[in-house]
């Protein structure tokens, strides 16, 4: 029986659906994408949220009833068996450490800052006063990658993992946040290095096979 194809839940503008259409790009997988208009709540509806009850993007249905959130356990999941995931027990672990970094220290801040500013949020004093805090943390983060790539071309090992393309996607858009990465010449040669790559796609890309919203949910059921 053949296997149905991959669907990927995702939006265009999303740094953390962009990881995931990149590595299914790069390892070749076929796969539709399904673009989910986050501005006017399509991930809220009653048919979305029966595919991830958290009403997010990115999600990539593998099979029937068969749905897989969070965009970093995505990428390890699109990453088995390919060079994307280390062979060795101790860069596994550095990996994962850099993932769950990425979603506690990184995201939250580089990301959201892009978010409110590309999509236009109202700055009400309450998100005036969180971005303060996001700038400056988001920072503190930019700094530890620095720091820790002025040493190494990769984040982990000596090539390409799935912690550089989880960083990748919202550090090479942080400065539509805000975010003057100028400041960090480690981090702007790993983006380099990063984009230099053979078969590499751009966050505004559209691969895979294109599905409507309401055609792909209307068979989910």
């Amino acid at each position: 029986m053949t296997a149905p194809m991959l669907r990927l839940y995702d939006n265009l503008s999303s740094g953390n659906g962009y990881k995931c259409r990149w590595l299914l790009t790069q390892v070749g997988l076929p796969f539709e994408r399904v673009e989910v208009d986050i501005d006017k709540a399509e991930s809220r509806t009653p048919e979305f949220l029966a595919v991830n009850p958290n009403g997010r993007i990115p999600v990539l249905r593998l099979g029937p009833h068969d749905f897989l959130a969070e965009s970093n356990a995505i990428l390890r999941w699109i990453a088995e068996g390919t060079g994307f995931w280390p062979d060795n027990r101790r860069d596994k672990a550095a990996v994962l450490q850099w993932l769950f970094w990425e979603q506690y220290s990184h995201e939250p801040n580089i990301a959201t800052a892009r978010f409110w500013k590309t999509h236009r949020f109202e700055m009400t004093p309450e998100r005036v006063h969180a971005l303060v805090l996001k700038r400056e943390q988001g920072h503190f983060a930019l700094a530890q990658m620095e720091t820790h790539l002025a040493l190494r071309d990769w984040l982990v090992g000596e090539r390409c993992t799935i912690a550089d393309i989880a960083l990748y996607a919202y550090t090479h858009v942080a400065e539509e946040g805000g975010f003057d990465l100028d400041r960090y010449p480690a981090v702007r040669r790993w983006l380099d290095r990063f984009a230099a790559q053979p078969g590499h796609i751009a966050i505004t890309d559209r691969p895979g096979t294109e599905v409507p919203l309401a055609e792909a949910l209307a068979t989910e059921g």
